[in-house]
């Protein structure tokens, strides 16, 4: 098997392995995930270590005939717009699966092989290059997700499971429609294709484009999401388990925004400046109002979802931005959102299974009962803010430096968020970390585990590597972020 098969099968290997264990047997089924989620790992460092910088080819790449009749493939590839957001998946699940080591403690076997299969989907779905193959992997992802929140979440967790999937669904119908309309037009019959090589050269001309990218924005817009069609996410993020919001937060986003730079803006590039203005307002939008409405929250759980509104509204505006900085920072955003908010929704969940409490209100002078969660929680709070020699901040400056250049107004006005993420993460350290000791259980509340610190070190680790040696990403990247400008640029 090739390298990318591997990588993307192998999550998918460790759950039949811990499907087949015996139930009881809670330990071994977790050590199999685990055993798994890493073992993918391996294989995504190997592929980022042996990536070839500078060129904006597809790489390790794979292809067999799926269904030749229709033009269905088995294509495999990667480049500079999907490496990030690989080394991402393989790097969150494990930590992920970790962290719920003790937290979920009924039907393991079911919850570890959701996890896995989750794995697997995401994987597909970022290095698929058939429009159909990256359609299935996309559908995959919905099926484990929709158990994870709804057998393992809080109190509402059916009714945010349902809301879930069924926001995802109806952008993912039209998203197939747009596939079968964009298949008919790839050619004559028999000579008619799904490949993302052979359709990103197809040019559909207008109206046509227009239709088809507003099928494909609608799909990826809800999965962002983008303002406001962000409804479904507050629920989702607050009522899952730690594990699954963080591998929401962490990945399952990104899907949305990948898509907007490995489908709407290769495929339908006159559609993708046509509109860009109104998705662009959306994303300012939705930085501003996400971030007021973070403020406003007394739920640590729904802050930090809420808070994912505006930070992904920064990068729909980068993607938007039609400059190599603003697309840079935008891919960069995706990871470093990742990074971060994943660590504050471990955080929020150290404290919540502890204390079963996610109310500000519940908690003070944490720091001085926790000091080395306290030292934790000011490193990836400090990310989140964007604070220059972390991640965040050379994701943010690119994305505001990017737009700037296109059109001013939108980097003003988008600047306030950040001001606004400081404000409102600021406001819930202070009430949880210091002031009067009004924790309601403070025996509870005991100092980070090995194995919670495990968690976060990596985390931590990523944060000043990206933060203070961005190269290593942005080398990598820049030559696909270049070309897809200016194959842009070429249509206008």
């Amino acid at each position: 098997m090739k390298l990318l098969s591997a990588l993307v099968f192998l999550p998918l290997a460790g759950a039949v392995a811990a499907a087949l264990l015996d139930r009881r047997r809670e330990d071994a089924i977790r050590w199999t995930g685990l055993a798994a989620s890493l073992g993918a790992l391996a294989l995504a460092l190997l592929v980022f270590a042996r990536f070839e910088a500078g060129t904006a080819a597809v790489q390790f790449e794979e292809r067999a005939v799926w269904v030749g009749g229709l033009g269905l493939s088995y294509h495999l590839g990667v480049d500079g717009i999907s490496l990030p957001l690989v080394a991402l998946t393989a790097v969150i699940m494990p930590l992920a699966l970790l962290s719920s080591w003790t937290a979920i403690a009924e039907r393991v076997k079911e919850f570890t092989v959701s996890m896995l299969v989750l794995e697997t989907a995401l994987l597909g779905t970022f290095l698929s290059l058939d429009l159909v193959l990256f359609y299935v992997f996309w559908d995959a992802v919905l099926i484990p997700m929709y158990f994870i929140i709804g057998l393992w979440g809080s109190d509402r967790r059916t009714y945010a499971a349902y809301k879930f999937i069924l926001y995802t669904m109806v952008g993912s119908a039209l998203m197939l429609v747009a596939i079968i309309v964009l298949h008919l037009h790839s050619g004559p019959p028999g000579a008619r294709s799904f490949d993302w090589l052979v359709l990103r050269d197809l040019r559909p001309g207008m109206p046509l484009q227009a239709w088809l990218f507003g099928a494909f924005a609608l799909a990826f817009a809800i999965k962002v999401p983008v303002w406001p069609l962000h409804t479904w996410l507050p629920d989702a993020h607050t009522e899952a388990p730690t594990a699954g919001s963080v591998v929401l937060a962490a990945v399952l986003l990104k899907m949305g925004t990948y898509g907007f730079l490995r489908f709407l803006l290769p495929l339908f590039p006159e559609a993708s400046r046509q509109f860009a203005p109104w998705l662009s307002v959306l994303a300012v939008v939705g930085i501003l109002y996400g971030g007021a409405v973070s403020w406003a929250q007394q739920d640590m759980k729904r802050l930090v979802a809420m808070s994912s509104v505006s930070h992904l509204g920064f990068v729909t505006l980068g993607a938007f931005a039609f400059t190599v900085e603003g697309l840079q920072g935008s891919l960069l955003q995706m990871v470093n959102h990742g990074i971060s908010t994943g660590g504050l929704f471990l955080l929020v969940g150290v404290l919540y299974e502890r204390t079963h409490s996610r109310l500000m209100d519940d908690y003070g002078g944490v720091a001085a009962l926790m000091p080395r969660f306290a030292v934790v929680a000011t490193i990836i709070m400090l990310s989140s803010m964007a604070l220059p020699g972390t991640n965040g901040f050379v994701g943010e400056f690119l994305i505001l430096l990017g737009t700037f250049r296109a059109v001013p107004a939108y980097a003003v006005l988008a600047a306030g968020g950040v001001v606004l993420s400081a404000v409102y993460l600021l406001w819930m350290y202070q009430r949880v970390m210091h002031g009067p000791l009004a924790a309601r259980d403070r025996a509870r509340l005991s100092e980070l585990r090995a194995r919670e610190l495990l968690v976060f070190i990596p985390l931590i680790l990523l944060i000043f590597w990206i933060g203070l040696f961005p190269n290593a990403l942005l080398a990598r990247t820049e030559a696909s972020v270049r070309a897809l400008v200016e194959s842009v640029e070429a249509r206008r």
